[in-house]
């Protein structure tokens, strides 16, 4: 599983020029799932997004979590963050986890999500053309993915 993970200080997703869902501060949270995800890297992901250390303290250092902060999560699936882009100009998507393989995967880890917020993590809706519009707080970005633990 790889997470574009966005510090920002409101987040939405609209499907068909309809909002969905929006969060005010919080993670936007980007997941692509791979074949070979299961449900190991949802536990690893979960638990490194909610001790994530990149919220401002009272001296303004990185020092707080999401749950430190009492923070929000939008989660939107983005199987195009398994792109291979080795070979000629248009991307494969070979590796990406199929819909009946990763769509359960995306509602396990929203779930897990959840569970560690103590709040309901947001959703985008699985499969369809959305438009995400945020506001990255900091400017704040960090990938992570579950393949490079070490």
């Amino acid at each position: 599983m790889r997470v574009i993970l966005q510090r920002v200080s409101q987040a939405s997703v609209s499907v068909e020029d309809k909002v969905i869902s929006q969060i005010a501060h919080g993670f936007l949270i980007l997941l692509g799932i791979e074949e070979a995800d299961g449900p190991e890297d949802i536990d690893w992901l979960v638990a490194k997004i909610t001790k994530m250390r990149v919220f401002d303290d009272s001296d303004g250092k990185m020092n707080l979590s999401v749950q430190d902060r009492d923070g929000e999560a939008l989660v939107v699936s983005q199987f195009t963050l398994h792109a291979s882009t080795k070979k000629g100009n248009r991307p494969s998507f070979i590796k990406a986890a199929r819909p009946e393989h990763a769509e359960p995967l995306y509602q396990q880890f929203c779930e897990a999500l959840s569970t560690q917020l103590s709040k309901p993590a947001k959703q985008g809706s699985f499969g369809a053309t959305m438009e995400v519009a945020l506001v990255n707080d900091g400017p704040v970005t960090i990938s992570i993915d579950s393949r490079n633990r070490e």
